[in-house]
């Protein structure tokens, strides 16, 4: 049994940082959970005391019920794959892949049978001869994961494992490690920066902010219900439209525009102004939907799709949450482009879109799917 526990699970630097604080996790036997978040969070930090390769400051690691906070890494049972694959030159695959085991004092026909086997799996039988320099990114790659498979762990741990690849070969990478896990059914924490790759791999996606846990959910509960602004920022590509919004009755006011709503949890926000996120996704070039009259300023034709750039005479939301989601640098654009234009916005329409730069353009806004947030709090207002 994989399921693993996280009790408290704190981690406090030498120099008083703290990455991780008490994080609470329960990870079911064969789940697939994913870490993400902005560099710093604290996600390795949490992954590697997990792995008993960082010294736990407070709280409890579990597995399988059993406390294993004092064991060293080996005594774990788990399989740790890094970013950099950390494959051994002068080897050829067949033996990276069964090193560990030889270490062990697996005997020769069980080596061959794991090996063999994972081989089959990640789809190179035909390299197993090959050393490193020969294999492409993607090869090495699944030679890593071959070698934490044929250990038979509990857990797979894994930071950062696609980050060196190209972006072509990460989605497809991405869908190979989701089919893998699916057919191992082995448990699995998984730590990206990447929110795309932590929506498509995860049962459930963990949302880390400065240590603390922001959010933890299904994939598409957190876009659809988003805890807080720093989710709501966070999760989604292109990222939220948010700007600054007074509530009236029935409907919610930002800049010249206004929006019908109906919303239970805004009652008690009556004439107080709020963030109002919509996605760009939610903006669509005709068909039903509030209007929204605005003038282009970009169109981005990206094949499939078109993103329409344009801006609003609204404020944009300044928060600590939003300001850790941008960074400094999109921050000081923002407020470049604020300043002459107004809070930019994207809209994500079909390609049929007949949208022009500097021309006019009436949009629509599905107002079934708006984002309430409190100013002050950051929380989500549902």
């Amino acid at each position: 049994m994989g399921a693993i526990e996280l009790d408290r699970l704190t981690k406090v630097y030498a120099d008083g940082t703290r990455a991780v604080d008490e994080l609470d996790l329960d990870v079911a036997d064969g789940e697939f959970v994913v870490f993400v978040g902005p560099s710093g969070c604290g996600k390795t930090s949490a992954l590697r005391m997990i792995a008993g390769l960082e010294d736990i400051t407070e709280g409890e690691v579990r597995v399988a019920g059993k406390v294993v906070n004092g064991l060293p890494p080996k005594a774990r049972d788990m399989a740790m794959i890094f970013q950099n694959y950390a494959l051994y030159p002068h080897m050829n695959v067949f033996e990276n892949m069964a090193f560990g085991l030889k270490m062990r004092g697996i005997d020769k026909a069980e080596i061959q049978r794991r090996v063999d086997g994972a081989a089959k799996v990640l789809g190179l039988a035909d390299v197993l001869g090959k050393r490193p320099r020969h294999l492409s990114g993607g090869q090495r790659q699944r030679v890593a994961m071959g070698r934490a498979i044929v250990r038979e762990p509990v857990a797979f741990l894994m930071d950062e494992p696609l980050s060196n690849l190209d972006a072509k070969l990460r989605v497809q990478m991405r869908a190979e490690i989701a089919r893998i896990q699916r057919d191992l059914g082995v448990t699995t924490i998984y730590v990206t920066h990447d929110q795309s790759e932590a929506m498509t791999l995860g049962d459930r996606v963990c949302v880390l902010r400065g240590g603390l846990l922001q959010q933890v959910d299904r994939p598409q509960v957190l876009y659809d219900r988003p805890a807080n602004l720093f989710v709501a920022g966070f999760i989604g590509s292109p990222a939220m439209n948010l700007v600054e919004a007074t509530v009236g009755e029935g409907r919610v006011t930002f800049g010249p525009h206004t929006l019908p709503v109906e919303a239970p949890g805004l009652k008690a926000y009556g004439g107080r102004r709020i963030a109002l996120g919509i996605r760009p996704e939610d903006i669509a070039d005709g068909g039903n939907g509030a209007p929204l009259d605005v003038v282009v300023d970009i169109r981005e034709d990206m094949g499939a799709e078109v993103f329409l750039h344009f801006a609003v005479d609204a404020p944009p939301v300044k928060t600590d949450e939003t300001r850790e989601v941008l960074g400094d640098e999109a921050l000081a654009a923002v407020d470049v482009q604020t300043h002459h234009h107004g809070s930019p916005f994207i809209a994500r329409v079909d390609r049929a879109s007949q949208a022009r730069e500097g021309r006019p353009v009436r949009l629509a806004v599905d107002t079934r799917r708006l984002h309430f947030f409190d100013l002050e709090t950051g929380a989500g207002i549902y």
